[in-house]
């Protein structure tokens, strides 16, 4: 079956729900098929959360030519890529790093992108919430080497932020900034950008509080040592990926180190089951 088709999907059994928040208006096709979305109501500070899918060893990517995707990991799960969908859908920003990008550099960070599919749909969900095009496409880069003829900052099918140094904006500048492209220098050591300089700059640029981060690990991992990330979503894939000598294989979180000295304890507020994949959603305080 081709990635891109719409097949008949079974709904996801809800295992467990954490009733917070208010529930949004999903149109009828993906509430039968996720059933009910919480999200938390307004608030002064953004709402970020983060999508990711891992394997039974907790491993993110493969970090291999040709399969270093989400899809490698899910199996190519279409329930997979209909709750990114959905994600995408009621997020106001999406923020992702160079190497993320790099992995598939003419995907759009939107829900349609992910899932033709539903994109009807996803549209009809957007504007029920009162959004108003696609989501903002956040990108970080230290160095600022990023083809600005990509489709994201090219097509002006979408938003485009891109978060860098000052050394990075100038290397970016070399190039024909397209119209639909804002870049945005912060204050940084060397190419190291921290993460609430990132928010802080998505937040200016979007004025939803609704933010998904969706990688890579180290921007991740930047986001929960500064205390920024409020719930993940995670789907659990049914296989075993392995590691040996040869390969480093990607988790979930990259480049810092939390237990045993500041272990972070999440949360399940939500478990539900699609085949032998779970869709978990923790959130931590």
């Amino acid at each position: 079956m081709s990635r891109r088709a719409s097949p008949a999907l079974a709904p996801l059994e809800t295992l467990h729900e954490a009733k917070r928040g208010a529930v949004l208006p999903l149109p009828p096709r993906l509430a039968r098929l996720y059933g009910r979305l919480r999200m938390p109501t307004a608030r002064t500070r953004p709402h970020v959360f983060s999508n990711f899918a891992a394997t039974l060893d907790g491993v993110v990517s493969l970090n291999v030519k040709g399969h270093e995707s989400g899809g490698d990991i899910s199996g190519f799960s279409a329930q997979d890529r209909m709750v990114m969908g959905l994600l995408r859908a009621v997020a106001d920003a999406v923020v992702v790093g160079a190497g993320t990008l790099a992995v598939d550099r003419n995907h759009l960070w939107t829900a349609e992108d992910i899932f033709p599919g539903f994109a009807e749909e996803y549209r009809a969900l957007r504007a029920a919430l009162g959004k108003r095009g696609p989501p903002l496409n956040a990108v970080v880069s230290g160095s600022g080497r990023l083809d600005l003829r990509l489709p994201l900052f090219a097509s002006g099918k979408v938003p485009a932020l891109i978060v860098t140094t000052a050394a990075g904006a100038r290397e970016l500048r070399k190039q024909r900034v397209p119209d639909s492209v804002e870049i945005r220098a912060v204050r940084s050591s060397g190419r190291s950008i921290r993460a609430r300089s990132v928010l802080d700059e998505v937040s200016r640029a979007s004025a939803g509080k609704l933010i998904l981060v969706e990688g890579g690990p180290r921007l991740v991992a930047d986001f929960y040592a500064e205390r920024l990330l409020d719930e993940l979503f995670l789907t659990l894939s049914p296989q075993i990926a392995g590691r040996d000598a040869g390969v480093e294989r990607i988790s979930l979180v990259m480049g810092q180190a939390f237990a045993p000295e500041h272990p972070l304890w999440g949360t399940l507020s939500d478990l539900r089951r699609g085949g032998s994949h779970l869709f978990l959603r923790y959130s931590f305080p």
